[in-house]
């Protein structure tokens, strides 16, 4: 990665508890201040690489107001993950797929049921098993959905629906999946054949790293907005079941294909000079930058046709257990939201409205009451948020706040790692991990023990303490916490 090994931690102003910023005279080149939204805690384990790539953020051409980073936030590729900025597309403002990242439309998708942990916990053996085997977890797993090249190239323009028209899913799904599950305007044109090809086999496919199925318990202790929960069709003693993947081999091609091509231009064509390769960038509105925001959207409606097919499987699988259709058990979607994309939004600027378009790797939009991107089921209420914690701990379900229009209406994604993978691996086995989480209530089957040993819980950021930050600083809001009892493992 692009680090500079030389940083120091910057001088900071403590704008609220929860909100610091960094001065643009921290750095030649930055344009707008970096503002880092953190509890105090958070803040001072923050890894120090975090701070350099932010403010070289800052540096991005046509960036607006602020770079931010979110309470989860750690180093990645470009941007911090976690890192969030809007650029004015009508003031030479770029795209950078580092502000992206390389699992484009990496998201998570929850589901409600009717059972309660009565229900479940009988029979939960039986449901981890096959879960595990109905979807494929792992490098390089594949999926049961067979496509031949033109095909998959239909299914990454048509997204969700491509899966709803072919059975694998209900039409209520798309209500309540972000951009009722398809990208418009995706041309497959813009994607490569060699990203196809990585692509073709892998729809249903949790993958490998940071990517799981869970099972999950509502405890009543742990619902914060009684009513809203309520509204959305949770309760006390439910069961839930969450998962988070993306785009796989495909969307990582595309934005291999996309950098390439924006290193090749960037500085010959376009005079665009940056502090790190890895932010590697081209003008929005270039004919560069509108293909990579076209395959951007068809690595996009993959990720989505991915998370639509896990669910029916998901289905399937319950609906055996409990020989009850799925129907019958209440398993509707309650919202599917991505946390590594770009997308064209209008926002107020200086009293008036602008079109920008908004950066968000590994960060989740959080539109509050009425904006135009939330659905209708939802325009009352503000967004749903779905926020996965490590697999030791929890996630949290939470919902957009008016108050979220100071980050462009962005909040967390995670929990946010404080570890390497090597590093984790190194303190723990997976093995051991697997039998500790046993006693501890939690199951989980993997398709690796060292894969397992990566996402220890102690790999991770105190998902309480990100959240609380997230609805101090009125960039979201919690609903409901959500307690893990079995999970499939990548």
């Amino acid at each position: 990665m692009g680090y500079n090994d030389d940083i120091k931690r910057p001088d900071m102003k403590k704008i609220t508890d929860y909100i610091w910023e960094i001065d643009p005279s921290y750095k030649q080149g930055m344009r707008v201040p970096a503002r880092i939204y953190a509890s105090k805690a958070l803040l001072d384990g923050m890894d120090i690489h975090v701070f350099d790539q932010i403010t070289n953020v800052a540096t991005l051409p046509g960036i607006v107001k602020h770079a931010f980073c979110m309470p989860d936030g750690h180093s990645g590729y470009g941007f911090p993950i976690g890192g969030v900025a809007a650029m004015d597309t009508n003031d030479g403002g770029v795209i950078s797929p580092g502000g992206i990242g390389f699992d484009i439309n990496c998201g998570m998708r929850l589901i409600r049921t009717d059972l309660t942990i009565k229900d479940v916990q009988p029979k939960i053996h039986e449901l981890l098993d096959k879960l595990f085997k109905s979807v494929p977890a792992g490098v390089g797993s594949k999926g049961f959905v067979k496509l031949d090249a033109s095909t998959f190239r239909k299914v990454v323009e048509e997204g969700s629906e491509w899966c709803i028209d072919n059975g694998y899913g209900w039409k209520d799904d798309l209500e309540v999946t972000e951009l009722g599950g398809r990208e418009e305007n995706a041309d497959n044109r813009t994607v490569s054949d060699k990203a196809v090809q990585r692509g073709k086999d892998q729809i249903g496919t949790l993958g490998s790293g940071n990517h799981y199925l869970e099972i999950q318990h509502v405890k009543e202790e742990n619902i914060h907005d009684k009513a809203l929960a309520k509204r959305w069709g949770i309760f006390p003693d439910q069961i839930v079941v969450m998962f988070h993947c993306g785009s796989r081999g495909f969307g990582h091609q595309v934005a291999t294909d996309y950098l390439n091509i924006f290193l090749e231009v960037m500085e010959s064509k376009y005079k665009i000079k940056i502090l790190d390769r890895e932010l590697a960038s081209a003008p929005f509105n270039s004919p560069e930058g509108q293909n990579y925001f076209s395959g951007m959207k068809c690595a996009m409606n993959m990720s989505f046709a991915n998370r639509q097919t896990i669910l029916h499987r998901v289905r399937e699988v319950f609906s055996d257990v409990f020989k009850t259709d799925a129907e019958k058990l209440g398993m509707k979607q309650i919202y599917d939201v991505a946390h590594n994309r770009a997308s064209l939004e209008k926002h107020q600027v200086d009293g008036g409205w602008k079109e920008l378009i908004v950066h968000r790797k590994g960060a989740t939009a959080a539109f509050g009451p009425g904006r135009p991107e939330v659905s209708a089921r939802y325009k009352d209420d503000g967004q749903p948020i779905i926020i996965g914690g490590s697999m030791e701990t929890g996630s949290y379900l939470l919902v957009g706040a008016e108050t979220g229009a100071q980050t462009w209406f962005t909040t967390a994604h995670g929990s946010g790692r404080t570890m390497s993978r090597t590093r984790a691996k190194q303190l723990y086995r997976g093995d051991e991990l697997q039998k500790d989480m046993e006693k501890r209530g939690i199951l989980v089957k993997t398709a690796s023990y060292a894969g397992l040993a990566e996402e220890a819980g102690a790999a991770y950021k105190d998902i309480d303490e990100v959240i609380e930050t997230a609805h101090n600083a009125g960039i979201s809001r919690k609903v409901v916490k959500l307690v893990p009892i079995a999970n499939v493992k990548g």
